[in-house]
C-alpha cells in the first residue's frame, strides 16, 4: 500500500471522527459523510442504502445521485447490485454496471450516467445494516487498496449506527436498542416470564473506532495477542492428558491466536486509522460473514472457534470483562447464543426465563431447563445483538415469542395472560390431594419427570403420585470429569429420601445423539439419533454401566428399586442388560452390601421396533415406559429438532393412536404396566387421547400435573374413545378437531 494512499485513508477517518462530534442531526450527519467518502475517493457519486426492515433496504444518502430520490427508493434484498451487496455480504466491484448480473436500473436516481460501480457491506458482528457505494462515470475497476479502504469506512459507518450517529430530527435510522422488538423462536421450555435482560456474553462496545496514532494501537494489538497467546497456552497446559476434543478446539485457538494472516490483515486495518479495537471487530464481522454462507459443520466450527477469540482479545483490549460492574437483576432472563448445562446450572432457580438464539429442543440446556422449570425459547435469531443488559423483556415459552422492550398495551395483555395461569394454578391446587378418576371410573396415574434434587420438592406440591423417570445422566453432563461411585450413591440416596417412599423410576444413562459427556471420546455420526446412545453406549462400555448399577443398589439402602433401561430396539438388548443387573447384584450380595427389598426393570420404548418383539420380551419385563419424544420422531420420520417437520406430525394423527392402541394390547397380554412419558403427557388434551387409548400411567413435567388432572376428572373416556374410533372409521388424519369440539360442545 503506498504511503499516500495510507495518508488519505487516515484523513477520511478524522473527517469522518470529527462528524462523529459535530452536534448535527442524524440526516444531516449521513449527508456530510457521503460527500466526505465521495470527495476523498475522487468519485462523482457515494451512497449509503441502510435496512428498514429485515428485506428492505432504503437509499438513505446521497451525493452525486438525485437528492429527490433519498427515502423514496427502495429494494428488496437481493435485488439490484446493492441488493447483492447485502444478501451475500460480499464486495461487488465492476466497471460497467448496467451490463453487470443482477443490476436494477432506477431512473428516479439519475444514475444511468455512471459506469463505475463498488459497493461494500455495511454489518457488524454478522448483523446487516446497509450497503456503501460509490460510482465514478468512467468505467474503471476500483483498485485493491481502493476497495480496502471503502470496507475500513464500512466498519467505522457500522460502529456509528451502534453508536446512534445517525439518529436524530428527520433521522436516517430508528433509535437502536430503543425500539420495541418481536422475535419468533420456537418453545422449548412451557411458561411465561417477564422481568429484565441478562447477557451471558454481554456485547463489547467499541466506542473509539477511529485512532490518531497507528504505532500505539499496533503496540496495543501485540500487548493484547501476547495476553491472549499466554491465556491459550495455559489452558492447553491445564488440559493436557485430558479430553482430546477439548485439546483439539484448545489447538485450534492456539492456531487462530498465532495465524500470520489474521494479525497481517488486522495490522494493515490500523494502519488505515482503525483503532486496535476496530480493528479485531472487523476481522470479527467478516468471520460471522463467511460463517452465515458455510454449510460444512467442520469449517463452521473453525470460524466460530475465531469467534470467540475475537471475543477475547476485545475484552483484553477494552478491558470490559462478562459482567464488570453489572448485577444480576431481581428478575433476570438470561440472554445467549447458546449455554452449557453446567453454566445454566449456576444461575439455577434466579431465573425467569431463558432466551437462546442457537440451542435446540433436546439439547442439554433444554433438559436443565425443564428440570428448573424455567420458561425457554430457542432459535430466536438477532437476540444477542437486539438485547441490551437492563431491557424489559416478555417471554412467551408457550408460543415461542419474546417480546422485547415492549410497548404497554403488550405488556398488560401478557400480564393479564400470566395471571390467568396463577388463577388456573390456584384452581389446581383445590385437586392436588385428589385422584385422577374419570367420570367412567377410569383411575390414571399422574407421575413426574426429574432430573435434579432441585425437582423433587415439586414431589408433593405437584400432586404427582411418583416419579415416572428420573434423567441420571444430567449428573454426568454437568462436570468435565467421570463422577465416582461414591458420588453417585449419595445423589441417589437423596433422591429417594427426598420421595419419601414414593415410587422413583431411574433411568439409566442416556448419552449419545444430542447428549455428549465431555470426557467421553465423541464419536463423529451422519445421524447421531440414529447412533451410538443410550443402552447401545451402556453394553458397549460395561464398567460405565456396572458402576451405575452398583450405585443404584447401595442408594437403595433395602427400600424398594426401580430401574429402566432407554432406547431399547430389540429384546436381546434387554436381556444383556438385565443379565448385568443379575450379576451386579451377585457381586454385591458377596460384598455383604444391603440388597433392595424389591426390584423392578423396565425398558423404555422409543422405537417402533420393541412394539414388534417377541411375546416373550412383553413377559420378561416388569414394565414398559413409551418415550413419546423419540418414538414419534422414528415414527413420522421427523426430526424433533426440525422447524420445517416436526410441527406437520400430529401426536393426534389416527395412526400414531392407533399404534399406541397396538403397544397396549400387547401389553394388556402379559399384564405388563404401561406408562407414556414425554411432552405430549402433560397436554391435557393429548393425555385425554392417550387415556382414552388404554394408557393409564402418564410422566411428565411437574406443572402439567394440574391441567392434566383436571381435565381427566371432567372427562368421560368412553366417549373420548367412541369419537376416536368415529373418526379412524371416517378416514380423516387427526383427531384432534373432533375432540376439541366435543370439548367446546361440553364446557
Amino acid at each position: 500500500m503506498a504511503e499516500g494512499t495510507e495518508t488519505e485513508s487516515r484523513k477520511l477517518l478524522k473527517r469522518l471522527r470529527e462528524e462523529m462530534a459535530s452536534e448535527a442531526a442524524g440526516q444531516e450527519r449521513l449527508d456530510r459523510i457521503t460527500h466526505l467518502i465521495a470527495d476523498s475517493m475522487r468519485c462523482e457519486v457515494c451512497s449509503i442504502y441502510l435496512f428498514r426492515d429485515e428485506e428492505t433496504l432504503e437509499l438513505c444518502a446521497t451525493e452525486g445521485l438525485a437528492p429527490e430520490a433519498v427515502h423514496q427508493t427502495r429494494m428488496r434484498m437481493g435485488e439490484g447490485l446493492v441488493g447483492r451487496v447485502a444478501k451475500y455480504g460480499q464486495v461487488i466491484n465492476t466497471p460497467d454496471a448496467p451490463s453487470a448480473k443482477g443490476f436494477r436500473y432506477m431512473p428516479e436516481t439519475g444514475e444511468e450516467r455512471f459506469s463505475s460501480f463498488l459497493g461494500v457491506p455495511v454489518q457488524r458482528l454478522g448483523e446487516k445494516l446497509g450497503v456503501l457505494v460509490v460510482q465514478s462515470r468512467n468505467a474503471r475497476e476500483f483498485s485493491a487498496d481502493e476497495v480496502y479502504a471503502l470496507e475500513v469506512v464500512a466498519m467505522v459507518l457500522a460502529e456509528m449506527a451502534e453508536l446512534g450517529a445517525f439518529i436524530g430530527e428527520g433521522a436516517a435510522l430508528s433509535p437502536l436498542h430503543q425500539q420495541s422488538v418481536v422475535l419468533t423462536g420456537g418453545p422449548a421450555q412451557e411458561g411465561s416470564a417477564e422481568g429484565h435482560v441478562w447477557l451471558h456474553e454481554p456485547r463489547v462496545v467499541v466506542t473509539n473506532p477511529i485512532a490518531d496514532d497507528p504505532h500505539r494501537e499496533l503496540e496495543r494489538l501485540n500487548e493484547a495477542v501476547e495476553e491472549l497467546r499466554i491465556g491459550v497456552d495455559k489452558m492447553l497446559e491445564i488440559s493436557q492428558g485430558g479430553d482430546k476434543e477439548q485439546l483439539q478446539v484448545l489447538e485450534a485457538y492456539r492456531m487462530f491466536a498465532n495465524s500470520k494472516g489474521w494479525m497481517r490483515r488486522m495490522e494493515e486495518d490500523i494502519a488505515r486509522g482503525l483503532s486496535a479495537e476496530a480493528a479485531v471487530e472487523k476481522e470479527q464481522s467478516q468471520a460471522r460473514a463467511r460463517m452465515s454462507q458455510v454449510t460444512d459443520p467442520y469449517l463452521r466450527e473453525r470460524l466460530a472457534d475465531l469467534d470467540d477469540l475475537s471475543n477475547r482479545l476485545l475484552r483484553i483490549l477494552t478491558g470490559q470483562t462478562n459482567k464488570a460492574g453489572l448485577e444480576l437483576p431481581a428478575d433476570p432472563i438470561l440472554v445467549a447464543r447458546n449455554i452449557g448445562p453446567g453454566d445454566l446450572l449456576e444461575y439455577g432457580r434466579s431465573l425467569k426465563g431463558i432466551v437462546l438464539e442457537e440451542g435446540s429442543v433436546g439439547s442439554h440446556a433444554t433438559i436443565v431447563a425443564r428440570a428448573l422449570a424455567i420458561p425457554l425459547v430457542v432459535h430466536t435469531q438477532r437476540i444477542t445483538t437486539e438485547a441490551l443488559n437492563g431491557d424489559h423483556i416478555l417471554v412467551d415459552g408457550d408460543q415461542g415469542v419474546v417480546h422485547l422492550r415492549p410497548e404497554e398495551n403488550v405488556v398488560g395483555a401478557f400480564r393479564d395472560k400470566m395471571a390467568m395461569q396463577a388463577e388456573a394454578q390456584e384452581r389446581y391446587a383445590s385437586i392436588r390431594e385428589k385422584p385422577a378418576v374419570t367420570l367412567d371410573g377410569h383411575k390414571i396415574d399422574l407421575v413426574m419427570n426429574a432430573g435434579l434434587m432441585a425437582d423433587l420438592p415439586s414431589l408433593p406440591s405437584s400432586g404427582a403420585e411418583g416419579v415416572g423417570l428420573f434423567r441420571t445422566e444430567l449428573q454426568f453432563l454437568i462436570r468435565n470429569k467421570m463422577p465416582k461411585r461414591s458420588e453417585l450413591v449419595a445423589q441417589y440416596e437423596r433422591v429417594l429420601d427426598a420421595a419419601k417412599g414414593k415410587r422413583v423410576v431411574f433411568r439409566t444413562l442416556d448419552i449419545g445423539s444430542d447428549k455428549v459427556l465431555p470426557y467421553m471420546k465423541h464419536v463423529a455420526e451422519p445421524n447421531p439419533a440414529l447412533g451410538w446412545r443410550a443402552i447401545r453406549v451402556g453394553l458397549d462400555k460395561r464398567g460405565v454401566m456396572r458402576m451405575q448399577l452398583q450405585a443404584l443398589l447401595r442408594a437403595a439402602k433395602g427400600r424398594p428399586l426401580t430401574i429402566m433401561f432407554p432406547f431399547v430396539a430389540q429384546a436381546e438388548e434387554f436381556r444383556e442388560a438385565r443379565a448385568e443387573i443379575e450379576k451386579t447384584i451377585a457381586r454385591e450380595k458377596r460384598l455383604g452390601h444391603v440388597l433392595p427389598e424389591t426390584l423392578e426393570v423396565g425398558a423404555m420404548l422409543e422405537t417402533p421396533s420393541l412394539a414388534f418383539a417377541p411375546q416373550k420380551f412383553f413377559e420378561e419385563v416388569d414394565f414398559i415406559s413409551v418415550g413419546g419424544n423419540d418414538l414419534k420422531q422414528f415414527f413420522f420420520a421427523a426430526d424433533r429438532e426440525n422447524e420445517l417437520v416436526r410441527r406437520r406430525y400430529d401426536t393426534l394423527n389416527v395412526s400414531f393412536l392407533t399404534f399406541i392402541e397396538r403397544i397396549v394390547e400387547r401389553c394388556s397380554v402379559s399384564n405388563t404396566p404401561l406408562s407414556f412419558c414425554g411432552e405430549d403427557a402433560g397436554r391435557p388434551i393429548e393425555a385425554l387421547c392417550l387415556a382414552a387409548m388404554g394408557i393409564r400411567c402418564l410422566s411428565m413435567r411437574p406443572a402439567s400435573i394440574g391441567p392434566v388432572k383436571s381435565l381427566l376428572r371432567r372427562s368421560d373416556l368412553q366417549e373420548i374413545r367412541k369419537i376416536i374410533s368415529d373418526v379412524r372409521h371416517r378416514g380423516e388424519q387427526s383427531v384432534r378437531p373432533a375432540v376439541m369440539e366435543w370439548l367446546r360442545d361440553n364446557g
